[in-house]
């Protein structure tokens, strides 16, 4: 019936917030206009849209959430945070693998997982 086209999250700040996402998933910022930012992940991943709204993030918990897989979730953790991003909690671990909370620097929730 149809096919995933992009993921849009509205956001404060489109031009800061898609070059957070383009550090973590790669691809090139593009600023269509200022209220519209997005990127084209590669490998064939959806692109990744960021839509000015004027209403902030109201709760900490997402509907939605996006897991990033990563080599190293410490090691990345660790440089998200440095660059705006927050860790919610301490890495977790089950037997299907480790994961860690994370939150954008806008509050919007995100795991990276390995």
């Amino acid at each position: 019936m149809g096919r995933l086209d992009e993921i849009v999250v509205d956001c404060v700040a489109p031009e800061r917030l898609v070059r957070f996402w383009a550090l973590l998933v790669g691809g090139s910022p593009v600023d269509r206009s200022a209220d519209w930012s997005y990127l084209d992940p590669p490998g064939g991943q959806p692109r990744l849209a960021f839509q000015a709204v004027e209403e902030g993030k109201e709760s900490r918990k997402n509907r939605l959430h996006l897991d990033i897989e990563v080599d190293d979730i410490v090691a990345v953790r660790d440089e998200l945070v440095r660059r705006g991003a927050a860790a919610v909690g301490t890495v977790r671990s089950d037997d299907q693998g480790a994961f860690q909370v994370m939150l954008d620097p806008e509050g919007n929730e995100f795991c990276l997982v390995r």
